[in-house]
Order: structure tokens, then C-alpha cells, then sequence
């Protein structure tokens, strides 16, 4: 059985010091568990190095100004931290959670007087999904829940209370056999999956829908400009429903999927072909430094 993550050996950098991991508590009280007040980066190291270390910690920092917080650190001092944690618990290749929240000196939907914490954990996490999976593609349902209209949220924040309605489809998704769902925005059109994003390819051009209701991912960004690095044409656009079963290949980027195939998205099927290979392997080509050195050479 594996550890619980409240139960790991290490150490967490929690505001500004590093402290057992077994030791990292919030109070019950605490606001970010009633109210949702928190935001967080999810962010991959290869071989040591963190991959996009100082935009996501732009983004950890643009997520808490939308949520109407200030963060008691500075931009480097959150980066250097990052990499703190990943030498003080002896990794290489890990994932790391950068996490802020409101804490519990006001319990109400008004909390101004509240302090900001912030954490850093990181761990080793190979694969967000099983890799035996990634030969033919992973299947996702289609979800009932919807990507909100940026009217009703901050949703272009990385804000802990947007992924209640992943977690249900994802619930969802599994309980039917399926690795994941895909999510429509509010008015219908294809949004993302439950925790990274999605591109389909036709006659070959990418399709990807526009993030005006989602997350614009720091990894869908890095794939765009690999695939136009190799002369294929993206086009960033609403995508509807009914053009699911036009398209011949799928995959999601994102931090933990990395570069992703997709083999079904309910009843409609893709193959994974030479371009989403030829990316997965960009991509690794991208993130490691060793592969970078090797290239240069």
C-alpha cells in the first residue's frame, strides 16, 4: 500500500523555513479548507533542473493576485525555495506543489485579516498515467460539468476551488473504465481535460481551443512552439462537439501528463500517429538537460 502523503519522510519548506514533512499541518479552521482560498503551481524537475521554475512562479503569484492576496515572499525567494526543497530531499526527477492559502484568524467568507502561508513539497512522481496505457492512448469520457464562465470565476488563476468539478469528472471517468474525461466551457465548446490540456490534429494542422475560460498551460505553450518548430501549423480556436470525430490523432499536454496520447474521447477514436510521437519526443528532448547537452554537441 503506499504512504499517505501526510505520512512521507523529507522535508517541506513552509513559510520560509524547512520543517519535517510530518510536521506541514494547517489548523481545521484554516480558511483555504472552508472558503477554497488557496492556489497552487503543479511543476516537474528533470535530472535536477525544474522545468519553467520562474513562470510558474509568476503564475503562483498572478493565481494569488486574482484571489485577492499578496504573497509574504518575493518571486525569487519562492524560486530559490523550489530548488532548496529538491536538494534537501535528495531528488532528481520529482514533482513539485508550491502552495498558498489564507489562514485562520477570520472564519467567514470575509477574511482580510488573514495571514498567507505558502509550502513547497516535492516528491517522486514518474508518470501521471499508467505508461503501458500511452501505446494505443488513454480513453476519456465526456463530461457532464463544465469549464465556468470567467464571470462566475477567477478562472484563469490556479485556484484549489476550480478543480472540485475535475475531481468529480475524473471520479466519474474512472468509475466507467475511462483514464479521464473531457470538460466543455459554458457555452458548449471544448475546454480541456480534468488537469491538462487538449490538441487534436487534421489533415496536418493542430486544433487546440483557445484558454479564455481555462488555463493558457506553461506546457501547452512549450508544445505549441515544438510543433511549429517543426513547420506544423496550430491553430488556437473554438472547437465544437460535433468536430471530435473529424480529427486523426489526440493528445494533452500539462505538467504532470507531460505530452499525453489520447486513443478514445467517448465514441470516437484516434490513432497515435507521427506527430504526437514525434512531440512526446520533443518534448523529453525539451525538459532534460541532458538531452539538451547531447544536442548541442
Amino acid at each position: 500500500m503506499a504512504v499517505s502523503f501526510d505520512q512521507r519522510d523529507g522535508e517541506i519548506w513552509f513559510d520560509g523555513e524547512f520543517v519535517p514533512w510530518k510536521d506541514a499541518k494547517v489548523h481545521v479552521l484554516t480558511h483555504a479548507l472552508h472558503y477554497a482560498s488557496s492556489v497552487f503551481e503543479g511543476e516537474r524537475a528533470y535530472e535536477g533542473e525544474i522545468f519553467e521554475c520562474d513562470a510558474h512562479t509568476d503564475r503562483l503569484f498572478s493565481s494569488a493576485a486574482a484571489m485577492g492576496f499578496d504573497l509574504p515572499f518575493s518571486r525569487e525567494a519562492i524560486s530559490a525555495a523550489k530548488r532548496e526543497t529538491m536538494v534537501r530531499n535528495n531528488l532528481s526527477d520529482a514533482y513539485l506543489r508550491p502552495v498558498a492559502w489564507r489562514g485562520s484568524e477570520m472564519m467567514g467568507v470575509s477574511a482580510q485579516k488573514n495571514t498567507i502561508h505558502v509550502a513547497i513539497a516535492a516528491w517522486p512522481w514518474p508518470s501521471y498515467f499508467d505508461p503501458a496505457l500511452l501505446e494505443k492512448g488513454i480513453r476519456l469520457a465526456i463530461s457532464d460539468w463544465r469549464r465556468p464562465d470567467p464571470r462566475s470565476a477567477p478562472c484563469h488563476a490556479k485556484a484549489a476551488g476550480l478543480y472540485m468539478i475535475c475531481t468529480l469528472s475524473k471520479h466519474e471517468a474512472e468509475a466507467k473504465g475511462y483514464q479521464d474525461a473531457l470538460m466543455l466551457d459554458y457555452r458548449g465548446q471544448v475546454a480541456e481535460a480534468t488537469g491538462a490540456n487538449v490538441f487534436f490534429l487534421r489533415d496536418g494542422v493542430l486544433h487546440t481551443p483557445a484558454p479564455d475560460c481555462f488555463l493558457d498551460g506553461i506546457t501547452r505553450r512549450a508544445v505549441i512552439d515544438l510543433a511549429k518548430a517543426r513547420g506544423i501549423e496550430v491553430q488556437e480556436r473554438a472547437i465544437m462537439p460535433e468536430e471530435l470525430g473529424t480529427f486523426e490523432e489526440c493528445f494533452l499536454t500539462g505538467t504532470a501528463a507531460e505530452v499525453t496520447p489520447v486513443g478514445e474521447i467517448g465514441p470516437h477514436s484516434y490513432v497515435v500517429g507521427d506527430t504526437t510521437r514525434g512531440l512526446m519526443t520533443d518534448y523529453q528532448a525539451l525538459v532534460r538537460p541532458s538531452s539538451k547537452a547531447r544536442a548541442a554537441a
